[in-house]
């Protein structure tokens, strides 16, 4: 397959599209973030990446907490929404109609409608540039009951969006399952 040089961008395919919550100025504001991960497991932590800019940002510095939220498919447009209109210009929970509830940390906003939430501490935040890495410890997950198998989150229940940059800058859902991770690779290790 003949290659071609893109330079450097920011390209992984594909990238989580997360709701991340923090209390700015005393009310819940929510914004879409892709730039977001694993980073440890035990203690059990996040990553995510966010423009200094960021009203979300402000409020995770004043509280030093913050959630994920992982939206499922039918929350398309209200992901997209927070993605592009800033909490200090409108109430963005009002407007998505997001049910709010609060959990062990107090301070961090969780969205009832979200199948997964995960409550984070900050634990460290870097400056790389044009964004701020945060890391922070998972205090907490909660998950829709609905979305559970055999008591562990289900990822088709789930049904999250990921984001596709590239040309086209779209939203998908996941497809098919492909093989058992730890297992398809054993028919090579045999031969």
């Amino acid at each position: 397959m003949k290659k071609v040089a893109l330079g450097p961008q920011t390209l992984l395919y594909p990238l989580p599209a997360f709701l991340i919550g923090s209390n700015v100025d005393g009310r819940p504001n929510f914004m879409t973030a892709a730039w977001s991960g694993i980073a440890n497991s035990n203690p059990p932590m996040v990553s995510v990446a966010l423009q200094h800019h960021r009203y979300t940002l402000k409020g995770i510095k004043e509280c030093g907490t913050f959630s994920i939220n992982v939206p499922s498919a039918d929350l398309v447009k209200e992901t997209d929404y927070c993605g592009i209109v800033s909490g200090t210009k409108e109430d963005k929970t009002t407007q998505c109609k997001f049910q709010v509830f609060y959990g062990k940390l107090k301070d961090a906003p969780l969205i009832q409608q979200c199948p997964l939430n995960l409550e984070c501490k900050v634990v460290h935040i870097l400056n790389l540039g044009s964004h701020a890495f945060l890391i922070g410890q998972i205090e907490e997950v909660h998950a829709s009951e609905a979305c559970l198998t055999d008591g562990q989150p289900d990822v088709q229940k789930i049904d999250p969006i990921v984001f596709c940059p590239g040309s086209k800058k779209t939203y998908h859902n996941l497809g098919k399952e492909l093989a058992a991770a730890f297992s398809a690779g054993m028919e090579i290790k045999k031969t």
